[in-house]
């Protein structure tokens, strides 16, 4: 799996002051201390895991959501509808983390009493990574699962026009001394952000992610960001976007497609939608049972053979998990132009931030 450029020479932020300088730029755009903080943890956590296309770098883009881009920064979800485990959200404008913060805990609620719930949410905005949200089932001994839709940056197999977003789908799975089994993809090759990212640090992104406008292959990540990502795994790959796109918008009434924005004009406020599931362990099988073959899984996957000039296989989250213990205690690396972007944002609402 490729991971972003080396960060050699970066700053180290430690992460609770990150999240600290952080959370207090979101209650400066006039969000409530609890959601503010909620939001900041969300993207540092991402960058903890080294998911830096949703981390931090996400704060000036936040920050006009929240100040002049429509989103409420009191908005409150509330649940529209609840028939047993089915559950449908009404995301109230708020940033897509309080939405599906909000969502997940009711599906875990619900299905601590059904087994299984499902919850659709709508009128949200975008959330963060996907894992953050999956992966907050699994104290209460369940299965997680995340979705959301994401601005269309793909085509039809064989097309040239963006009508498809790269749509994630997060899965997160309990295991008892193995770090949880973590799956967190998006369909296209990658994420818009880590082309971003590339375009920060001037390197160019590796073959096969993308086209430019013409539908040409590039590695150019400016001629990346006017074109079109690949999917992955080809035509799959665009049929698992929309179906996980469509699980996301259309059982809440949120914008599918185009209906939610595009890349030249960027996201429509509160027409974002996601999904939330919980499914109860004990429901299906003994939970200490799960657990321990599901650590078993991990090994034999760890344990199996590698291809010459591979040196380790990586089971579902192993990577992010390694980058999460290893952050902690060296500081999470941030580039200039992110620190920079964080600092212009704080500015523009009456805060100083001292993030090194």
């Amino acid at each position: 799996m490729a991971q972003y450029p080396g960060t050699e020479g970066e700053a180290r932020v430690p992460p609770g002051r990150l999240a600290a300088d952080v959370a207090r730029v979101f209650a400066a755009c006039g969000m409530g201390g609890a959601d503010a903080g909620l939001l900041a943890d969300s993207l540092v956590a991402a960058d903890r895991r080294g998911i830096h296309s949703h981390g931090v770098l996400r704060v000036p883009e936040y920050v006009r959501k929240l100040t002049g881009g429509g989103v409420g920064p009191r908005g409150r979800p509330s649940v529209a509808s609840r028939v047993g485990g089915a559950i449908v959200v009404d995301g109230g404008n708020a940033m897509g983390q309080v939405a599906v913060a909000f969502a997940m805990d009711r599906a875990v609620e619900a299905a601590a009493q059904h087994g299984v719930a499902f919850a659709a949410v709508g009128r949200s905005n975008h959330c963060g990574a996907m894992d953050h949200w999956a992966m907050r089932a699994l104290p209460h001994g369940m299965v997680g699962l995340a979705g959301t839709n994401a601005l269309p940056t793909m085509a039809p197999w064989g097309g040239l026009d963006k009508v498809v977003g790269m749509n994630p789908l997060a899965v997160a799975f309990p295991t008892a001394e193995e770090p949880p089994l973590v799956l967190d993809v998006a369909f296209g090759m990658t994420a818009h952000g880590k082309i971003r990212v590339y375009r920060q640090k001037g390197h160019p992104i590796p073959e096969g992610w993308a086209t430019d406008r013409d539908g040409d292959p590039t590695t150019d990540p400016a001629a990346a960001v006017e074109g079109l990502i690949l999917p992955a795994g080809g035509h799959k790959g665009i049929g698992l976007a929309v179906m996980v796109g469509m699980l996301s918008t259309l059982l809440s009434g949120a914008g599918y497609g185009l209906e939610s924005g595009n890349m030249a004009d960027g996201a429509f406020a509160g027409k974002d939608g996601q999904f939330c599931a919980a499914l109860r362990v004990d429901a299906f099988r003994p939970l200490a049972e799960v657990r321990a073959r599901a650590d078993k899984v991990s090994r034999e996957l760890r344990a199996s053979r590698c291809r010459p000039g591979v040196e380790q296989l990586h089971p579902p989250g192993f990577l992010e998990a390694g980058f999460e213990r290893r952050y902690a205690g060296e500081g999470i690396p941030l580039n200039a132009e992110t620190l920079a972007g964080i600092r212009r944002a704080a500015a523009e609402v009456g805060v100083a931030v001292d993030l090194v």
